[in-house]
């Protein structure tokens, strides 16, 4: 069960990292890739996993999810900030 734990967030972390990537945000992962990896891969990998009727399996629907999740969640975490910073 422990090591469950720790492969989901190793993964969420790496999702994270390559969101991160895919928004030009630089190439070196730091604490708010891996948290938003960690929150968007769990909520965008349930909801597509769920959507496309995969339940709760390891599914290329809930990689996806994952990766389109942490996008957001790294969007609207960088147009929170910059929107502070002014």
């Amino acid at each position: 069960m422990i090591v469950l734990i720790f492969g989901l967030l190793g993964f969420g972390m790496l999702i994270g990292w390559l969101a991160q990537l895919a928004l030009g945000m630089g190439s070196k992962p730091n604490s708010q890739s891996l948290i938003a990896g960690v929150a968007g891969s769990f909520v965008g990998g349930l909801f597509a996993s769920i959507v496309h009727g995969d339940g709760l399996e390891l599914r290329p629907s809930g990689f996806i999810g994952s990766f389109l999740g942490a996008l957001v969640v790294l969007a609207i975490w960088r147009a929170s900030v910059s929107r502070s910073a002014r």
